[in-house]
């Protein structure tokens, strides 16, 4: 095989991970699992969403852009060399100062030799109780990209992202075999009852759904465990539901980490399954490019 020429079959590894308030520790926990998912077949491992923190977005404070860093930095350092020496692709969820007073909630993708192949920042920022990201992150200015790696073409978004089709559609348009999604999501304790098992099946739906609509993998990433807000002012906490998984392009689900702990997931990609799928349910064939045009409206208001 020579860098021209990808694997037809390759194995990914999902690291479900719960985070300490040590983002050093929480670095290093992240190291051993990408040595751990390379020794166990993988060739491309991808962290969650901001993974070297606590989510810290629970609460609005200045003193928290603290823990940005620059892209490259000591996070892209670190993981560039372990990708190097463990020859595997990684996708690093960080939280990029680009300069004063401008940060991203970005994904650095870094290729099996150690190089940094781009950055994705994220498009879609939420502004809701416990997820108050508009006041940290600026909305992503890259657009929706892909990422040519030692696996082949590659997309990644990031959590909020993965309830939008036309974020899946325009990454899947470019060519991308799976779609990355790391994800910081959990329930709000006192809702977890009454809502809680919803709000998972919609969040694997939702997937699950940009799979099979645009034909190629999906892989949604996701931390665990019970973070307080960090302050009185800001009661409750959040418990992160895991289940990570791995969906194929019809939406079946090859495997799913558990809800309620740390997990290496390791599932396989075969891109011969995308021609298959494609030439029985040919959505990119069907689709009518001439009648599209409403999508770029935030609403197409009735005539009065």
């Amino acid at each position: 095989m020579t860098k021209s020429e990808p694997p037809a079959k390759y194995r990914i590894g999902l690291v479900q991970m719960a985070m300490s308030a040590d983002p050093d520790a929480n670095l290093q926990k992240a190291v051993a699992k990408v040595e751990e998912g390379a020794a166990a077949g993988a060739a491309l491992v991808c962290l969650p969403e901001l993974f070297r923190s606590l989510y810290f977005a629970q609460r609005e404070d200045a003193a928290l852009f603290d823990l940005a860093e620059p892209v490259p930095g000591p996070t892209t350092d670190v993981l560039g060399k372990v990708a190097k020496r463990a020859r595997v692709v990684v996708i690093a969820p960080i939280f990029e100062r680009r300069a004063p007073g401008l940060y991203h909630n970005t994904a650095a993708v870094i290729d099996a030799d150690g190089r940094l192949v781009g950055l994705y920042r994220k498009m879609h920022i939420p502004d809701d109780p416990a997820y108050y990201e508009k006041f940290y992150f600026t909305p992503g200015d890259l657009g929706f990209r892909v990422f040519d790696t030692r696996v082949g073409r590659i997309g990644t978004l990031v959590c909020w992202d993965q309830w939008y089709p036309e974020g899946a559609r325009l990454t899947a348009l470019q060519g991308a075999n799976i779609l990355f999604y790391p994800t910081a999501i959990g329930w709000h304790p006192k809702e977890k009852a009454s809502h809680g098992p919803q709000q998972l099946d919609a969040w694997r739906t939702i997937q699950r759904s940009h799979a099979i609509a645009n034909g190629l993998y999906v892989a949604a990433v996701n931390r665990v465990g019970y973070e307080p807000a960090g302050s009185e002012d800001h009661a409750g906490g959040i418990e992160f539901w895991g289940s990570s998984f791995l969906a194929d392009p019809f939406g079946a689900v090859v495997t799913e980490a558990p809800a309620d702990r740390e997990t290496l997931l390791v599932g396989e990609v075969d891109l011969a399954r995308i021609e298959e799928v494609r030439r029985g349910w040919p959505f990119l064939r069907d689709r009518r490019i001439d009648a599209y045009a409403g999508l770029g409206s935030r609403f197409l208001d009735q005539p009065s």
